[in-house]
């Protein structure tokens, strides 16, 4: 008697890459001096925009900007970029030390400050409910500083960068 045993890599990997993503963003939220539970209050709408899009291939970006709640002005961003196609050995990976590395280099941000996470898709994805078109502040007088490969799944993986004032 044999036994046929077939699993779906993309499901898990969408899955860790999704979950990483965002304990990424709850660890940069943290690290960088503020409280993340307006992330975890809406984790599952998150999980569900970010999860669909990844499947769907129009995730472009998940992005974190930390603005000024008096003025609506960009103080910090952090990107989260989709890389699609990438081929490795079917490992799950994070590296969360180099994303922690950064934030040392990039600072803390004022206690006052809040925060939003928006994501960038490609034109055509389809509707997820709780999310909809959204602006960018401004990043003029930002530089961005790319960190690199820091999540990696079994043909998608994100690279990060920040942004701070040059």
């Amino acid at each position: 008697m044999s036994a046929v045993v077939s699993v779906n890599t993309l499901t898990y990997t969408i899955t860790y890459v999704t979950a990483k993503m965002l304990l990424s963003l709850k660890e940069i939220i943290r690290e960088i001096g503020l409280n993340p539970s307006t992330l975890t209050e809406d984790w599952s709408t998150y999980e569900n925009g970010i999860a669909t899009w990844l499947e769907s291939r129009h995730l472009q970006r998940v992005t974190l900007e930390v603005y000024d709640p008096e003025t609506n002005k960009l103080v910090a961003r952090w990107d989260l970029d989709v890389v699609y196609g990438s081929t490795g050995d079917g490992s799950l990976w994070v590296d969360i030390e180099a994303i922690r590395y950064a934030i040392a280099k990039a600072g803390l941000v004022p206690a006052q400050c809040k925060y939003d996470v928006k994501l960038h898709n490609k034109p055509g994805r389809p509707e997820v409910p709780g999310w909809r078109g959204c602006e960018y502040r401004s990043t003029d007088g930002f530089r961005r500083y790319a960190i690199g490969a820091t999540i990696g799944g079994n043909g998608i993986g994100a690279e990060t960068a920040y942004w701070r004032k040059s």
